[in-house]
């Protein structure tokens, strides 16, 4: 009972940390400066504040009550559940942050409000996605168009971002804020699949040797990980042969190679990089409960 509740409070604790970092970052490096655009829903309330001086968090919060409904009309009750807490959290904690702060300028440097802007939201987002929420907003009608028409949201989110990016210079916004939305763009979505796949990486390690069984034996003892064996064949002589496989984490990949090559100094070895991994030792415990 207490490892459900504690199940039910992170996600939300991580929701909330997210919205509230997003808001902050918008505030911060977006909103304190007059040369600096961006896409998505907030792109779009800042051309509305253009042309009719309402404020960015009343756009956006009247907006993710819009596709809110039309994510429960067209994708269904779950998916609108996962975006109710965002839809409202984040425009509530975006007046709160203009009020508390009031004319605060952290730094009028353009580049510097370009990359920790992209930083920010990248992290944020992030940490919303991981919590199994969305950001609501213009996201749901690019997940609409993904359900009815196959477009990829990678796809449509570039292009949507660019089109609002063009809307704004349209509207009265320099060439040169275009040029550093597109930087922006490029920085959060680094850094969003940089968060993503956060402690989620880990290294694949396979061997081929004849003293597979003494190789296998030591990964088990020493560095405490699985092994698998899988049976192979030399390509040239055609002689069988066993191939190690076992997946690490970096810091015991070290001790991996070094007994490795301790047991054999002429093995082949392959070391490659897997962004994901699931089973026990890894998403679950290493010993049955």
């Amino acid at each position: 009972m207490k490892k459900l509740k504690l199940n039910n409070l992170l996600p939300a604790g991580m929701i909330l940390v997210g919205n509230l970092l997003y808001a902050l970052t918008v505030r911060i490096f977006l909103l304190s400066t007059d040369h600096l655009i961006t896409g998505g829903t907030t792109g779009l309330a800042m051309v509305v504040e253009r042309l009719t001086g309402l404020p960015v968090s009343a756009f956006v919060l009247v907006f993710n009550i819009l596709m809110l409904l039309l994510g429960w009309w067209l994708l269904g009750r779950r998916v609108a559940l996962a975006t109710v807490a965002s839809s409202f959290l984040y425009p509530i904690f975006l007046e709160l942050f203009d009020r508390l702060l009031g004319d605060f300028v952290l730094t009028e440097d353009l580049l510097l409000n370009t990359v920790f802007f992209g930083l920010g939201i990248g992290i944020s987002l992030g940490i919303v996605i991981r919590a199994g929420a969305s950001t609501g907003g213009v996201e749901i009608p690019l997940l609409v168009l993904q359900k009815y028409l196959r477009v990829p949201v990678s796809v449509s989110m570039y292009v949507l971002d660019f089109c609002i990016l063009l809307l704004q210079l349209a509207f009265g916004a320099p060439v040169e804020a275009v040029l550093y939305g597109i930087i922006l763009a490029i920085i959060y979505t680094v850094m969003l699949d940089k968060m993503l796949l956060l402690g989620a990486s880990r290294t694949e390690v396979k061997v081929i040797s004849t003293r597979s069984r003494q190789i296998s034996a030591a990964i088990l003892n020493d560095v405490d990980r699985g092994v698998t064996l899988l049976h192979g064949e030399g390509g040239y002589l055609h002689s069988p042969t066993e191939v190690v496989m076992s997946v690490v984490s970096s810091r015991e990949l070290v001790k991996l190679q070094r007994l490795v090559h301790e047991i054999d100094p002429e093995c082949f070895m392959i070391v490659s990089k897997v962004t994901e991994v699931h089973g026990r030792g890894f998403s679950i415990s290493k010993h049955a409960e």
